[in-house]
Order: structure tokens, then C-alpha cells, then sequence
């Protein structure tokens, strides 16, 4: 009686489906995420440095706005152009060993099968099954040559990053940040300090604002912003003060 009653538990749990936990990850992969990051706190940063510099040294406001509009649209197609030579090289690079693994899978499939069984058995898996394993996964070439880009390059062939989104993410990023510090001169300000207001205030909101996508403290993030932003904007406005008296 007991073993009929196991047998119909077993059976029962079987044609139960199987729950699977699901999470989701942020996007770690730096496709999007780190060019944008890195073009809005460069434009505001560099800008803003620019213009304290050119402003430390009493000139015009018409020359700082100028500057500053010069510095905009020469940073953002520098870090465009940069941004996209730099992804495109980095594809490539990852394109032409996948050309190299899919011949070899072609040429030596065997010995393929055979490297792939290798590595999971280094990660404790049994032999004979990590054979079966790397078998199973190699019938599909496009699976085994997927598997093999994983494990041996550590990447995704099906999600490399786009060089054209990386550069229009820079482009549009850093022209947002280094407009930051524009806008008060814009709107008819006079004087630096109501950019420098408007300009620290977004470091800080931007830090803010990076490491809540890090999960880290939001106040430390911005502070440090803050901190490295008024120490650049400083230094450079002591600079232009100097140069501009040297000059004059």
C-alpha cells in the first residue's frame, strides 16, 4: 500500500511543472550604459572647466558663451568619432575570432567536442557525462560555436555591441552635460556664478544618479562628483586668472 501511495506521490509531483526563480539583471554589458555615463560627466566637467578658465580670465560674456559652444560641439563629435572607432576596433577584433573558432569547429569538430568536455569536467562535472553535455550542445553548429564564444572569448555573439550606438549615446550625452553650464548665459546671465550653480548641481546630481544604476550610496556618488567637478572648475579658473593677467 505504502509503495502504490509513493509511485501516485511521484507521479503526481512529476506532471507538476517546475517553478524556475526569475530576477532580472541590470544591463552590465557597458553597450549603452557606460558611453552615456561617461559623455554626460565628461561634457559637464570639461565644459564647465573650460568656461571657468576662459572666464578666470575677464573676458567678455559673449567670449565665454562662444567658448563654450565651441567646446560642446567640438567635444561631442571627438567623443563620437572616439567612441566609435573604439567599439567598431573592439567588434572586429571579436569578429575575427569568431571566424577562427567557427573554422575550427568546421575543420575539427571532434577536437572541439572534446575541448568543450574538458572544461566542464575542470568545473567538476563527471567525465562521461560532460562528454554527453558537450555532445548534445554541439549538434547545432551555431549553438556549439555560441558555447565555445561564451566560455573561450567570454562573450555573446549575439550581442556584441552596435559602434553606432555607442557613438550617438556619446555624442548626445556629452552635448547635454557641456550644455549644463551654458544654459544661465543663455537666459541672459552675466556672470559665472549662476552656471557654476547650475553646473555643480548637476555633478551632483549625476553621481547621484550613477550610483543609484550601481547600487551604491547616492550621496556619496554625488558628493564625489561634486568634489572632482569644483576641483577642476577651480584649478582652471586659477589658471585663466594667471594667464589672463600674465597677458595683459
Amino acid at each position: 500500500m505504502s509503495t502504490a501511495v509513493d509511485a501516485t506521490t511521484a507521479t503526481s509531483a512529476a506532471a507538476i511543472p517546475y517553478h524556475v526563480p526569475h530576477h532580472v539583471h541590470r544591463d552590465v554589458s557597458g553597450g549603452w550604459l557606460r558611453p552615456a555615463v561617461f559623455g554626460a560627466m565628461d561634457g559637464l566637467v570639461s565644459n564647465f572647466a573650460l568656461m571657468t578658465g576662459v572666464a578666470g580670465g575677464d573676458v567678455s560674456t559673449r567670449t565665454v558663451v562662444v567658448t563654450g559652444l565651441a567646446g560642446l560641439a567640438a567635444g561631442a563629435f571627438s567623443m563620437a568619432a572616439g567612441e566609435y572607432t573604439s567599439v567598431a576596433s573592439q567588434r572586429e577584433l571579436v569578429e575575427a575570432e569568431l571566424a577562427v573558432e567557427r573554422t575550427e569547429l568546421h575543420r575539427h569538430p571532434e577536437d572541439e567536442l572534446r575541448e568543450l568536455a574538458a572544461l566542464y569536467v575542470s568545473r567538476g562535472v563527471e567525465p562521461e557525462l560532460a562528454h554527453e553535455v558537450a555532445r548534445q550542445l554541439s549538434a547545432d553548429p551555431e549553438q556549439a560555436l555560441e558555447i565555445h564564444a561564451r566560455e573561450e572569448l567570454g562573450v555573446d555573439p549575439a550581442d556584441l555591441p552596435s559602434p553606432v550606438v555607442a557613438a550617438a549615446s556619446s555624442f548626445v550625452s556629452f552635448a547635454l552635460g557641456a550644455l549644463l553650464p551654458l544654459l544661465p548665459y543663455l537666459l541672459g546671465a552675466g556672470t559665472l556664478w549662476p552656471a557654476a550653480v547650475l553646473a555643480l548641481a548637476g555633478l551632483f546630481g549625476c553621481g547621484a544618479a550613477v550610483a543609484r544604476v550601481t547600487a551604491r550610496s547616492w550621496w556619496y556618488g554625488g558628493l564625489r562628483q561634486l568634489a572632482l567637478g569644483a576641483a577642476a572648475g577651480g584649478v582652471t579658473f586659477v589658471l585663466g586668472a594667471l594667464i589672463g593677467t600674465a597677458v595683459g
